[in-house]
């Protein structure tokens, strides 16, 4: 057993004169205040990578420039995915009696901290070496391969895809960290420029400085306790020439090896924080997820059904697309909102109940999986 006792985030958008360390360390002292806790009963940390300052040693790192002497330290790195693997991984730690207070945390100035181009480089290392890199092609390139086939297969459109972005925006709209807060319509996501067709600018991240923490204990610290309830992984494949039927993704193998573990099933839960660095990402992800049909997860969207006042509310913070998008800080977020809605911390984005969410992070081309289900408990 395990209990997500406190969350840290900082607002996303641009930190000049920011380090990787110092928005880590900055969303690290929120978390373990908000557990109760202080920096000495730290006794694990779990470190994300950062493209901005990659370092063979990044967990020791962070925890030296932190000021802790944890008895545990670890860097994980599976792309999106690595703030719930990492969440997985504490969960573990304190389950085994490793730790106690287990500190994760992520996150990089990589809108300040390096050139457009040296960003794309980095992102684009996730394609084959010797069959992918060298055709020249980018993240959203990849994504948008997926896409069209996606479309093709079960009769997506384009003003499908750009329905989540308008919802991501709505929502990041209530929160003050949200790096786009201004709403847009279908029709701005159309007219926005074209990145990799049929993805527009307004159909993928941007690109953030920020960072994200929290806190996984063995026991609750507060009156209201958010439990691990269970979690687990599936890794399909890792480049884009390899991904699998669209049958056969690993969102609904990760998902039902969670649903074994924590006994909890789709028709349990009520509030959902799905990876989104695009539109189609989501939109594949709440469809493999079950949270909607195939390709009928944006007629869910038009109904309201996951605004944050509808049936399943869904990154009521604004996701990826719209609060932000710092590496694995990026997808941290997502969990960190979560904890808040279940505490009744959320202000005016509350919804009615979170009793038990839906967590889902992707790395790669769709390719590394983690589901997890929490539970509020008292």
């Amino acid at each position: 057993m395990s209990f997500v006792t406190g969350v840290g985030l900082t607002a996303f958008g641009r930190h000049d004169g920011s380090s990787t360390l110092d928005l880590m360390s900055k969303a690290a002292a929120q978390a373990i205040a908000d557990a109760g806790l202080t920096r000495g009963e730290i006794d694990g940390v779990l470190c994300g990578y950062s493209t901005v300052q990659p370092h063979i040693m990044l967990a020791t790192v962070f925890a030296e420039h932190f000021g802790i002497k944890p008895s545990y330290a670890h860097a994980v790195q599976v792309g999106g995915a690595t703030g719930l693997a990492m969440t997985m991984l504490a969960h573990h730690l304190v389950e085994a009696g490793v730790a106690r207070h287990v500190l994760v945390v992520g996150g990089e100035n990589r809108l300040t901290g390096q050139s457009r181009d040296a960003a794309i480089q980095a992102l684009a290392q996730v394609g084959h070496p010797a069959y992918e890199v060298p055709l020249g092609p980018t993240i959203p390139a990849y994504y948008g391969l997926v896409a069209s086939r996606y479309m093709h297969e079960y009769g997506v459109t384009e003003p499908d895809l750009a329905e989540f972005a308008v919802l991501m925006r709505d929502h990041a709209a209530d929160h003050p960290g949200a790096q786009f807060r201004d709403r847009i319509t279908v029709a701005d996501v159309m007219n926005s420029k074209p990145v990799a067709l049929p993805l527009k600018l307004l159909d993928c991240c941007p690109v953030s400085d920020g960072g994200a923490a929290f806190v996984i204990s063995r026991d609750a610290t507060s009156a209201i306790a958010v439990r691990v309830r269970g979690c687990a992984q599936a890794h399909t494949h890792q480049h884009a020439t390899m991904v699998p039927e669209f049958s056969a993704m690993g969102a609904a193998i990760s998902l039902e090896r969670a649903k074994a573990a924590s006994g909890i099933g789709i028709g349990d839960v009520r509030y959902a924080g799905i990876y989104d660095s695009f539109t189609i990402t989501l939109a594949m992800l709440l469809e493999e997820l079950g949270l909607a049909g195939r390709g009928e997860a944006a007629a869910r969207v038009r109904s309201g059904y996951f605004g944050c006042r509808g049936a399943m509310p869904l990154n009521t913070h604004g996701g990826l697309l719209s609060y932000g998008h710092c590496g694995v800080g990026g997808a941290m977020a997502h969990l960190v909102e979560t904890q808040l809605q279940m505490t009744g911390r959320a202000g005016n984005r509350g919804v009615r109940d979170a009793s038990i969410a839906l967590l889902h992070g992707d790395g790669g081309v769709l390719s590394s999986h983690v589901s997890m289900f929490l539970e509020r408990v008292r």
